[in-house]
């Protein structure tokens, strides 16, 4: 059988090997989860990348700009991190070039992979089922918030490793503390979310409707794929 290991933040990447392997990038709040609302709205393309600078440049080229710092959405640019922002602009057949404080970096930090994915609660079941189909050794690489631990990404591992337990090799402490936490919290993932460092910082910013709205479960049937440089469905 596949085995299935968490990275709990990019911090502890050099321990682990991605080659040769299917890596799902989870950032709960909020890029992976945007980025799964976007392809809803009808986005065709995201391009993932590391500076606002370059999103504005792409801008150029027929791109709508997403960028995102800190929790929020950066002066000049028609997008930011919110799953609400690709709910209420149409962006049907539109490209985004985006970038966010932790996910879009896990992105480009994932490029040895097999292959990378984008994991959110919105899609669970469909990267349950990916995974399974795959049948490659899985890596759940959680965002974490600037290289630290955090309870959101942990919990979408643990939950993620629960679907796949019965056809999945799960030695990894990491995955079995994630998969104790998730079997702790996951009849109110909401409400246990909200004592997280990261819900504190959304209520300081008044977005906390975005909390619930990426703790939802398996709205969406598709898993975004990296292909190349982009992410597509």
């Amino acid at each position: 059988m596949p085995s299935f290991e968490t990275i709990l933040s990019p911090a502890l990447l050099p321990q682990y090997e991605m080659q040769g392997k299917l890596v799902v990038v989870i950032d709960i709040l909020r890029a992976t989860s945007s980025i799964c609302v976007g392809f809803h709205s009808g986005v065709l393309m995201f391009r993932p990348v590391s500076h606002p600078e370059q999103a504005l440049a792409l801008e150029q080229k027929g791109f709508v700009a997403a960028a995102e710092r800190n929790g929020q959405k950066l002066d000049g640019f028609k997008l930011g991190n919110s799953p609400f922002d690709y709910l209420e602009n149409d962006l049907q057949n539109k490209n985004v070039a985006i970038t966010t404080t932790n996910g879009t970096r896990c992105l480009h930090l994932s490029y040895e992979a097999e292959e990378i994915i984008i994991g959110s609660f919105l899609n669970l079941k469909a990267v349950a089922n990916y995974c399974s189909n795959k049948q490659l050794n899985v890596i759940a690489f959680c965002a974490g918030w600037k290289d630290k631990f955090n309870l959101e990404d942990t919990l979408f591992a643990g939950a993620l490793a629960t679907e796949l337990s019965e056809s999945f090799i799960i030695e990894c402490d990491s995955t079995l503390a994630a998969m104790d936490l998730y079997n702790q919290a996951q009849n109110n993932l909401s409400d246990y979310i909200k004592k997280a460092s990261h819900a504190q910082r959304f209520e300081r910013l008044g977005i906390e409707k975005d909390i619930d709205f990426c703790m939802q479960s398996s709205l969406y049937n598709f898993v975004p794929r990296m292909v190349g440089d982009d992410l597509v469905i």
